[in-house]
């Protein structure tokens, strides 16, 4: 054990470690190792079964093997640990918490690897002249339920934490300060600090913003604020879902991204104090290369059968893609002021997504618009919802069939992700539509994405 971390925990008394890796639908996945298979990995890496990018939410294994299936065994896999993502978990004594990826001893991504598809474009823009700083902001419902509760009810009648219609209620989050005070010291020692915290309109919904990061950073820190969160949750004897929408009696819960580019310089490239709307041409570029490959890239941002029964015109989710400044109905808001607050607002994007695809898909849809030089549209003035369809006002797909189907047939994708990503994540998509098909009993069947996405997603 010669490795300065493992002298760093011994000193620290750790003697438990806590190994996860994000699946394709952004659950994580992990287990526990002893110091010693630590320090072993940490030199020689370490095997994991490669099922977790060949199964579902609900441990079913897809239909049609690509990188991993039947015809492989689902052998495990060399797998990284990043030790620079180390967490302490405030309740675990003793124990700390490691992300990894599946990766080759040579560096060499597996291919399917969500985290490592975001490495891949966050290095193409690197290699550009560009890094991102991103942040994600959740909205979510809490209930006075447990995860065995909520399944004895078969998900009927549940206990909001709170009751009606109180957004940003002072009495709200005083009366349930311990719990708002946990939220924000557990995130702030496991290091995906809450820049904001406060009650939605709705019962028991609350709204997150996490602080802005660097983008790999910023999506590990989502992925890991959803994971606890429920964890927290739980250990209150409550229970918390990040479900797109789940009832149809409230609005959905939306998991926008901010978003901006900046150059070797730490200096915004998309500022220019000469432009109406404080826009450089370079975030010009990038925001109509977000807005012409939205509706392609859509299942990578909306990926579950939930995600579309969110996108309804009049409840604060975009059902096409179009942007304006300042606008919270369009799909993309820009957000301007100061060099340091300029910043693209994606608003399509759902508590369910994996923020990890998420980032990756946002990213490399800007970039290629900024290398085809993609001219902007108009913005919208006014109430998006209001306008025609139009070349400037692109419809949405508006349900996981149909968004699968252009990002299977995309050209464009392909180009951008690889033919391997995208055979295999519309293997995935298929496979959700086709379980969604094959078990509903009602033309759409809340109680099958209750049961399903409500404790998991």
């Amino acid at each position: 054990m010669s490795h300065p971390i493992i002298d760093e925990l011994v000193k620290d008394g750790i003697n438990k470690i806590k190994i996860g890796i994000f699946d394709v639908d952004g659950v994580l996945r992990g287990k526990y190792i002893n110091l010693k298979k630590f320090a072993s990995a940490l030199e020689n890496g370490f095997g994991f079964c490669d099922v977790v990018f060949g199964w579902d939410v609900e441990d079913e294994l897809y239909d049609k093997s690509s990188v991993t299936g039947w015809e492989t065994g689902f052998p495990d896999a060399p797998a990284k640990i990043d030790i620079h993502s180390k967490r302490i978990i405030p309740w675990e004594p003793n124990t700390a918490f490691f992300l990894a990826d599946f990766e080759s001893p040579d560096g060499k991504p597996y291919p399917v690897c969500p985290r490592q598809l975001l490495k891949t474009v966050l290095n193409k823009a690197k290699n550009m002249g560009y890094s991102v700083k991103s942040a994600f902001e959740y909205e979510f419902f809490m209930f006075n339920e447990t995860a065995q509760t909520v399944r004895e009810k078969n998900y009927q009648d549940l206990n909001p934490l709170t009751p009606g219609m109180f957004g940003y209620s002072t009495i709200r989050n005083s009366v349930n300060s311990e719990l708002f005070h946990d939220f924000i010291d557990m995130a702030n020692e496991m290091d995906f600090e809450i820049e904001g915290i406060h009650t939605e309109t709705g019962p028991g919904v609350f709204e997150v913003a996490l602080s802005v990061d660097d983008g790999l950073l910023s999506a590990d820190k989502a992925g890991l604020f959803k994971t606890f969160s429920k964890v927290l949750s739980q250990r209150h004897e409550l229970i918390t879902t990040f479900m797109a929408k789940w009832s149809p009696e409230f609005p959905g819960q939306s998991g926008h991204l901010h978003l901006s580019l900046w150059d070797e310089n730490r200096k915004s490239v998309f500022y220019d104090a000469n432009d109406e709307f404080g826009m450089s041409e370079t975030m010009k570029y990038f925001l109509a290369g977000q807005l012409l490959l939205l509706p392609e890239v859509l299942p990578m941002i909306a990926p579950t059968i939930n995600s579309y029964t969110r996108m309804i015109k009049g409840f604060w989710a975009p059902t096409n893609s179009n942007w304006g400044f300042e606008n919270r109905t369009c799909a993309m808001r820009v957000i301007s002021g100061a060099p340091k607050h300029q910043r693209i607002e994606s608003r399509i994007s759902a508590a369910d997504g994996n923020p990890h695809l998420v980032l990756a898909a946002t990213i490399a849809c800007g970039l290629y618009g900024i290398e085809n030089k993609l001219e902007l549209q108009s913005p919208v003035k006014g109430n998006a919802y209001d306008l025609e369809k139009s070349q400037y006002n692109l419809e949405l797909p508006n349900s996981l069939d149909k968004a699968t189907e252009k990002f299977k047939n995309s050209k464009i994708m392909r180009e951008i992700f690889g033919d391997t990503w995208v055979n295999h994540f519309t293997i995935s998509r298929e496979w959700e539509s086709k379980v969604y098909k094959e078990n509903k009993k009602t033309d759409v069947d809340w109680n099958w994405m209750l049961n399903r996405y409500f404790e998991i997603i």
